[in-house]
């Protein structure tokens, strides 16, 4: 069943160059006149990009009997570019880097919650000699597409029913943790300082502030109104932080090329990606099933699968269809396809995972490979088609 006609688009609209961002001779994005962002390689040519996740090159390929390089078969399926967790060079297409700025200094781990403690005074000094060292040794690669920060980031930004959220993880860490005195003075200045105040207007019981480590240590969440409304703005005031750290860190050791925050493996909430936003990021990579509406920014639409309990649910209210699982999770995906094409933003997209992981099995299983070499035919007879009606679009005239 093919994908529906995406929205027509002139073939000689040139690109606004005021919308342009990144260095010339290297790839930036750019905005077209109807409003449709694209990426743009070191040439000048506009693109919508289409990569894979970890992709690797493998010994032992290009042989008789034996599978093609990866390359290869990734032109071969109309993909243009190695996404997050690609081997730098040694794929032999434009590529994106990680730069794991995570690990730079002190981190916050919980259920549900792993960031770099962004309190620290350390913690921008730290990013920056962590970017320094990754960065600038790839600063001159044309066939470098842009930094991502960090692919292992959880935010616990977005409430699970009766999971404790950032701000009250961040009140439970230990005393000698930046970013529990940073919550807790957050918050206190909200509500004139006192803790009855606070107490008062999040309808909770607070003698002290040993109550809200003992409830989070339970995993019993504050969801009070007021308590989500302090949530919303912590998390929003703990991001900006992070990006305008990633953001320094990243362009003085490299300012050539594209800035893209974080992958976002799952749903991070609107605080967070509201901060994920130019002038500190130059394209965002939400995950693709929370892609901000409009076309304020560009997009990369990242960990792309449909292998997901939310398109592997069964029929809601009893109802049921002639589709397999595996048939209803592939409708279910081209549907979403269609209506990421059609998105103004989105200027590419990337395929979570290269290879299946361990334990995975096909046809339930991400990667575009199998264990044993060979293709994920249920995924690929979907995307080929797919990637070649996004490559026909790539005709728009080069800003003057």
């Amino acid at each position: 069943m093919p994908l529906a006609d995406e929205p027509s688009v002139a073939s000689c609209v040139a690109l606004r160059p005021a919308t342009l961002r990144g260095a010339e001779g290297f790839h930036r994005v750019g905005q077209d006149g109807s409003g449709r962002w694209w990426f743009v390689d070191p040439a000048g040519a506009p693109f919508f990009l289409r990569s894979v996740g970890d992709v690797r090159a493998a010994g032992g390929t290009d042989g008789p009997g034996l599978t093609p390089p990866p390359a290869d078969r990734l032109r071969g399926w109309g993909f243009n570019a190695a996404g997050v967790g690609a081997t730098a060079g040694a794929v032999g297409l434009p590529f994106l880097a990680t730069v794991g700025l995570l690990d730079a200094g002190r981190q916050i781990v919980a259920s549900g919650l792993r960031l770099p403690d962004v309190f620290d005074p350390d913690w921008a000094q730290c990013a920056a000699e962590r970017a320094h060292v990754v960065c600038f040794p790839l600063s001159r690669r044309t066939d470098l597409i842009g930094w991502v920060s960090d692919t292992e980031l959880e935010w616990a930004a977005v409430p699970a029913p009766g999971r404790p959220t950032l701000l009250q993880r961040c009140l439970s860490l230990e005393p000698d943790c930046p970013a529990y005195h940073a919550a807790w003075e957050f918050v206190l200045a909200l509500h004139r300082g006192k803790l009855d105040a606070l107490a008062q207007a999040w309808t909770t019981p607070l003698v002290n502030r040993e109550v809200v480590r003992e409830l989070t240590r339970a995993e019993q969440a504050l969801n009070t109104r007021g308590y989500l409304r302090d949530d919303a703005r912590w998390t929003r005031e703990f991001a900006r932080r992070y990006f305008i750290a990633v953001s320094a860190a990243i362009r003085a050791a490299d300012p050539n090329h594209l800035v893209l925050g974080p992958r976002f493996r799952h749903a991070a909430g609107p605080q967070v990606l509201a901060e994920c936003a130019y002038p500190a990021v130059d394209v965002a990579m939400p995950h693709w099933t929370e892609l901000p509406a409009g076309a304020a920014q560009p997009l990369l639409a990242g960990h792309v699968s449909w292998v997901t309990p939310e398109f592997l649910r069964p029929l809601p209210d009893g109802r049921t269809s002639r589709l397999t699982t595996v048939e209803r999770m592939l409708q279910r995906g081209r549907h979403a396809l269609e209506r990421l094409v059609r998105h103004p933003g989105v200027a590419g997209y990337g395929w979570a995972q290269w290879q299946d992981e361990p334990g995975e099995q096909p046809p339930f299983a991400r990667g575009l490979v199998h264990a044993n070499g060979a293709e994920a035919r249920e995924h690929l007879e979907l995307l080929v088609p797919f990637n070649a009606r996004v490559a026909a679009r790539d005709r728009v005239v080069p800003p003057a």
